[in-house]
């Protein structure tokens, strides 16, 4: 099955290697200092640099402001931001066009209330991020190991740019939220981890086998 997977939170080089080894498409650096997974520019560009060709380097930001956006893109070679605050839509269009990058945005989604806003953001970011809602007392936007009901992306293939499914993915039920949702691409970070910022390869393997279908092949 062509499931576009991405690993984020990547913050060491083995992980990096990892990823691309276990056929992940894209791979996440976090900018957001609150984060265990967080890594500098400096340690970004070094990841970046050395990273398997193929594997597109993607940008986590949480309501940055310029000084920050032109750090990271000055430095690290990047195929992608991804914007996971409460970023408006201007602000989306505005990081597009100051940095010539692609933009993905991030949506939390709990209920039936939360869908709206993935058309509004459709309209200016070149992809979507569907994540789980975070608790109102949460310290992170995401990578909080939280899954919603999958039953609310049934049947809605409308929307008009490429969309991703992330919150509380695992090895164990990412087939079973590809199923539900006919998500073509899936985010996971703490879901492949054995702590808190570590990235665990076996993990990683069994995660993409599982999201693409191989797992069932190759048992």
């Amino acid at each position: 099955m062509d499931i576009r997977v991405k690993i984020c939170g990547l913050s060491r080089p083995e992980d990096v290697t990892a990823a691309a080894r276990a056929g992940a498409v894209y791979g996440g650096f976090v900018f957001f200092p609150k984060s265990p997974r967080a890594v500098s520019a400096d340690v970004a560009q070094t990841l970046a640099v050395d990273a398997p060709v193929g594997l597109a380097k993607v940008a986590l930001v949480v309501d940055a402001d310029d000084a920050l956006i032109d750090e990271i893109t000055t430095k690290v070679p990047l195929d992608m931001l991804q914007l996971h605050g409460k970023e408006s839509p201007e602000r989306v269009a505005e990081l597009r066009a100051r940095t010539g990058l692609p933009v993905m945005k991030a949506i939390g989604v709990s209920g039936e209330d939360d869908l709206p806003a993935i058309d509004v953001y459709s309209q200016v970011a070149d992809q979507l991020l569907i994540d789980a809602k975070p608790p109102k007392d949460a310290v992170l936007p995401g990578g909080n190991g939280l899954s919603f009901d999958w039953r609310l992306l049934q049947g809605r293939k409308y929307w008009t740019k490429p969309w991703m499914l992330a919150g509380g993915l695992t090895p164990e039920n990412v087939a079973e939220a590809v199923r539900l949702t006919g998500a073509r691409q899936v985010d996971v970070s703490s879901g492949v981890e054995s702590a808190p910022g570590v990235k665990d390869a076996a993990k990683i393997d069994a995660f993409v086998a599982a999201a693409t279908g191989q797992a069932s092949v190759t048992g």
